[in-house]
């Protein structure tokens, strides 16, 4: 029965009760239904919304994007972190722009086939901008459907992910596709919230499995753990005529295509004074230079959490140690996209002095 109704009920609820406001919302544009989904992977709404808006004011349209220094775009990327994400929209935008005249292919399938761009977002930009019955598939969606209808297979198996994806394909308002795709994420968001769900407003009450069951907070079920890795940063930020060192990081590792200074990375954390005598052998710090070492500045990733130690000093001269390094006046370090990490540290320092 409810398998019937689910669709109706969901969008009864969407036109009656749903008060979730969004920019993007509504939108037929694919660009703007694209920067908003890519923006808003692994993402909070609310911290997402100003980088939206930055970038619609800034790249107006792709072809504004994908003519743009990619320095720029980082620097406004710089704080939402994954940032694959940033390198696969510049690349997209930059595809479109030259092969497609700006415009998106409009069936599932080619968009799909764009680097950046999985299952969840193809159907977001097809169900949204070209009205296709594509049904997307994120938290929320397990959330709900999980729920209302008792799933106990762990949703973050292939078996799981199997059945979910199959019921949310039978459950698409095939004649709304965007309207439903957009009422079961807010519905996900501000009804059948992870914590503290809000059963006695639900309009699935009555029908839902979890609620009669009483086992709303054990779904959905998941069963894999995720390893976190402590990594330990120790940045140097010799400082000569009122310039630093930076480079940008180009390794396949976290951060990529950002910029960090002179860096010497440890397994366990170390002390202040081996971690600058390491670096007094190096040679990047003159013997009996006075440094001043920062409190741990820390940032969670999805799988690790990075400590970092900023230690800064004066040089009399250049070291030649350094020359794989630009040398950048400090008032000029904002111009740079760096991590997180980094610019909270130089926004605390500057705001120090």
């Amino acid at each position: 029965m409810i398998h019937n109704l689910f669709s109706h009920y969901l969008i009864d609820w969407n036109r009656n009760k749903n008060n979730r406001k969004m920019p993007w919302k509504g939108v037929k544009d694919p660009y703007k239904i694209w920067l908003s989904e890519i923006i808003l992977q692994q993402t909070r709404v609310d911290q997402g919304l100003k980088y939206y808006e930055n970038f619609i004011i800034t790249f107006p349209t792709i072809h504004d994007l994908a003519k743009a220094d990619e320095k720029k775009v980082f620097k406004l990327w710089e704080g939402l972190g994954y940032y694959s994400r940033c390198k696969n929209l510049i690349h997209t935008a930059r595809v479109l722009s030259s092969t497609q005249n700006g415009q998106f292919p409009a069936t599932y399938e080619d968009i799909l086939k764009l680097k950046g761009i999985g299952p969840y977002t193809a159907a977001a930009i097809a169900s949204f901008a070209f009205d296709l019955p594509h049904a997307v598939i994120d938290g929320n969606v397990f959330r709900v459907l999980a729920r209302i209808f008792g799933i106990r297979e762990p949703v973050d198996t292939t078996a799981g992910k199997k059945i979910i994806t199959e019921l949310a394909e039978k459950l698409l308002d095939k004649e709304h596709p965007g309207e439903y795709n957009q009422a079961i994420m807010d519905f996900g968001a501000t009804v059948c919230k992870p914590a503290n769900p809000d059963c006695e407003q639900c309009p699935f009450k009555s029908n839902c499995v979890a609620y009669k069951e009483d086992i709303v907070a054990l779904l959905p079920v998941k069963i894999k753990r995720t390893t976190v890795r402590t990594r330990y940063f120790y940045f140097f930020l010799p400082q000569y005529r009122n310039a630093l060192p930076v480079r940008e990081r180009l390794d396949k590792d976290i951060w990529q295509h950002l910029y960090e200074f002179p860096l010497i990375e440890k397994e366990e954390e170390t002390s202040s004074g081996a971690i600058v005598a390491a670096a007094t052998k190096k040679g990047w710090i003159p013997k009996g230079t006075a440094v001043t070492v920062s409190p741990v500045y820390a940032q969670k990733l999805s799988h690790q959490l990075i400590k970092a130690v900023f230690i800064s000093y004066r040089l009399a001269e250049k070291s030649g140690l350094f020359e794989n390094y630009s040398w950048v006046k400090a008032a000029a370090l904002n111009t740079l996209p760096f991590p997180k990490t980094i610019t909270q540290y130089l926004n605390k320092a500057g705001n120090d002095h």
